[in-house]
């Protein structure tokens, strides 16, 4: 009977586990929290049971287990999140790499809390601590997991980040296979125990220290980003006041113009000089300035579209707005923000790589049942969309493009949505914003 026990009982780690892997995904789950959970205990419990069966008759350790079912559930697990599948994988890998940690500190244990019994395969006692340790760390990482981790996988400033991530939890996992010695009774000799026990804690220590350097230096990077948009912003907001004053003063200037306007028509008009009159209103035309005060009554989207306006203007880029959006918008407004910014600079881009009598950019924004914004921008482009997975490449540098990431994951994070269309020279952009209920 403990033949089965005890490797069932060791694998069903992975329960705690798919636990703190699924604590920071709240805002990313493909069903409903009850019924992923059911769904995953089952599958666990399934996978466990057939695992003790099949190490129970044909002698298999429960270690060579570990490999295909962390497969599966990895699998499983990444399949049923909405969010990049270096985030989902990367987190799974980091609580494969701390609970691999436990398990050596708990094959060092064995000796201890079972004496005379050799491991592995691990006693009854040793699995249990193992076991009981694994929650433990699941307890003590709540907090953690469904504040900063969440925090930071909600950001996606740098995903690159991740990239590089995902190779530290291997690592250790390599490391603590490595280090299991091939004959047990090896470590009865001297303090080699004692020793291993304390090193197995330590790289334990040494992985959860990486993972809050790693997230401490994400969260700067993150942290650093946020400045240089709003920064943007603020530039933004202050180009827009110049072009306000700038227009205003324009204004001015034409309506105490217009007074000698009208004495110069008047006198043309008693000589019945028809042809001077044309003439002179043609030129007096140009001196009144052609720019909007405003193009959007929420006064951020505003600052925005009066930004990217004249410099498309410059650029020879027609842009043409359908703002209808009210003051006060039920969404995020820097979210938004940063949406209509980040498209409207891709659209410049590719713009500018366009033929010049093909070139066009339309924004349309509206609110949709008072709590929705519904956004599209749709630019003309020459040349090739890099489209690798559902992710557009950056044209500028090698991966990822960062401005289309960004803009997929703001819509979203709450329960937006993005969808990118793009054909006989047409690359459109559809967003639907959600405001927090």
């Amino acid at each position: 009977m403990m033949d089965f026990l005890c490797p069932t009982l060791e694998l069903m780690i992975f329960l705690p586990g798919m636990l703190l892997a699924y604590l920071p995904m709240k805002h990313y789950l493909r069903l409903h929290p009850v019924k992923l959970a059911a769904i995953t205990a089952l599958l666990t419990l399934f996978l466990c049971l057939t695992g003790g069966a099949v190490s129970c008759f044909f002698h298999i350790s429960a270690l060579w287990l570990f490999f295909p079912i962390a497969i599966v559930m990895g699998s499983f697990y990444v399949y049923t999140l909405k969010i990049t599948r270096w985030k989902s994988i990367s987190v799974f890998l980091a609580v494969c790499g701390a609970f691999s940690c436990i398990g050596n500190a708990a094959i060092g244990m064995s000796g201890i809390l079972s004496p005379g019994v050799s491991a592995p395969p691990l006693p009854f006692r040793a699995v249990l601590f193992w076991f009981v340790m694994c929650c433990v760390l699941v307890a003590a990482s709540w907090h953690p997991a469904t504040h900063a981790a969440r925090n930071l996988l909600e950001d996606d400033a740098f995903a690159q980040t991740w990239y590089v991530f995902w190779l530290l939890p291997p690592l250790f996992i390599v490391l603590n296979l490595t280090i299991i010695p091939k004959d047990p009774s090896i470590m009865e000799q001297g303090r080699l125990r004692q020793l291993y026990i304390l090193f197995s804690f330590v790289f334990l220590f040494l992985l959860l220290l990486s993972y809050m350097l790693f997230y401490l230096m994400a969260a700067s990077l993150n942290r650093n980003d946020r400045l240089r948009r709003e920064n943007q912003f603020l530039s933004m907001q202050q180009a827009r006041y110049d072009n306000l004053r700038s227009t205003i003063g324009q204004i001015r200037q034409a309506r105490h113009d217009m007074r000698h306007h009208l004495h110069v028509l008047q006198s043309l008009a008693a000589q019945g000089n028809l042809e001077s009159i044309t003439k002179y209103l043609y030129e007096a035309q140009s001196s009144i300035p052609a720019e909007d005060l405003g193009l959007c009554k929420n006064a951020a989207v505003d600052s925005v579209a009066s930004y990217f306006a004249p410099l498309c203007r410059e650029n020879g880029i027609p842009l043409a707005f359908e703002l209808d959006l009210p003051r006060e918008l039920p969404v995020s407004e820097p979210d938004l923000c940063s949406v209509l910014s980040n498209l409207l600079e891709n659209a410049m881009d590719a713009s500018l790589k366009t033929a010049s009598e093909r070139r066009q950019v339309k924004v349309s924004a509206r609110l949709h049942s008072d709590h929705m914004v519904l956004l599209s921008v749709e630019n003309t482009y020459d040349g090739k969309i890099k489209e690798k997975d559902g992710v557009f490449l950056s044209s500028k540098r090698p991966g990822e493009g960062i401005g289309l990431q960004a803009v997929r994951h703001i819509a979203e994070k709450n329960g937006g949505y993005c969808r990118f269309i793009y054909g006989d020279g047409v690359f459109c952009v559809n967003v639907i914003l959600r405001g927090v209920t």
